[in-house]
């Protein structure tokens, strides 16, 4: 199930339950709302085992990625509208604590390309898989494209290893390092739909920020 899959299910649930008839919505953004307002003035009252575990599946993931540096113990700039700062400030100071410590231990900063674990403290998920992208200087190369695949098989790969079902990526490499918003959503859409084929790793999302990106992961998923 895609993500407005999932939101349809529960929204004719809850209608179904007040018994209403009603178009859905066609933007993915007016399909939450209408969610949102059924669950608001919905009462206390038993509910479907599969309604909670599409709800459950919809608002929680078991990892989610950062798109860190290769320092790896998140941003310092106050206020500053990246992941890594955004991730760190919700999960709160336990997480820096934490990638300290094996920061420390590692001796060396982070390669291009890998990935780390850590607990996710405060934020709704039980991990955060925290990756580091290629920086692109003049151009895109070769080996900036391999680097960011590695990112995903990477996150991937340590997700199976502890036995994870879902994960939910951001836009890597975009933004500040300079990667172009449509090869990064082309080589993240081929890399996962590979990986896939030969997993346990159940529920994948794209995360994007901007209109932009989802106009183009919602064409390269033809969705």
């Amino acid at each position: 199930m895609s993500q407005n899959e999932r939101l349809i299910y529960l929204i004719d649930y809850l209608l179904k339950e007040r018994d209403i008839n009603l178009t859905m919505p066609s933007d993915h953004d007016d399909l939450f709302q209408l969610y949102r307002a059924l669950v608001n003035v919905r009462e206390a009252s038993p509910i479907s085992k599969e309604f909670l575990e599409i709800q459950d599946q919809m608002l929680q993931v078991d990892a989610i990625v950062n798109a860190a540096n290769n320092q790896m113990e998140g941003c310092f700039i106050p206020g500053h509208h990246c992941i890594d700062n955004a991730i760190h400030t919700y999960a709160g100071v336990q997480l820096r604590n934490e990638c300290h410590d094996f920061m420390l231990k590692q001796h060396h900063l982070e390669p291009t390309g890998t990935a780390k674990i850590t607990k996710a403290y405060n934020l709704p998920s039980r991990y955060i898989l925290h990756t580091v992208g290629p920086i692109v200087n003049d151009r895109v190369t070769k080996k900036d494209e391999q680097l960011l695949a590695s990112c995903y098989e990477s996150c991937l790969k340590l997700a199976e290893d502890y036995h994870l079902k879902s994960i939910a990526f951001c836009c890597i490499s975009t933004g500040v390092f300079h990667f172009p918003n449509d090869l990064v959503a082309k080589i993240a859409v081929e890399t996962v739909q590979n990986y896939l084929k030969h997993s346990s790793i159940e529920h994948v999302i794209f995360n994007v920020f901007k209109d932009d990106d989802e106009h183009l992961y919602k064409a390269l998923l033809n969705q």
